[in-house]
């Protein structure tokens, strides 16, 4: 009984993986299942060419130098004045 219980098993893993994958989702070799369950055919390989490669230059940040005065002092009319 053992022996036959194992061998029913087999069998049944056997058939079931045979006819899952000669079915491709029910549509038949060379065809698939589109997005709305109806069978499309295959097309042929999918080749991507690379695009060009565009290197841009970095960009120019031009930050304007600080104008620091001393303490007692404050920036007016294009100088250091003191207060």
């Amino acid at each position: 009984m053992k022996y036959l219980f194992a061998a029913v098993m087999l069998a049944s893993a056997v058939v079931g993986f045979s006819e899952a994958a000669s079915a491709a989702g029910g549509c038949g070799p060379g065809w698939y299942r589109g997005p709305y369950g109806g069978c499309r055919p295959m097309r042929g390989p999918v080749v991507v060419r690379p695009g060009p490669v565009v290197v841009a230059p970095a960009p120019v940040v031009v930050v304007p130098r600080a104008r620091v005065c001393p303490y007692g002092f404050r920036w007016y009319a294009g100088r250091c004045r003191p207060f």
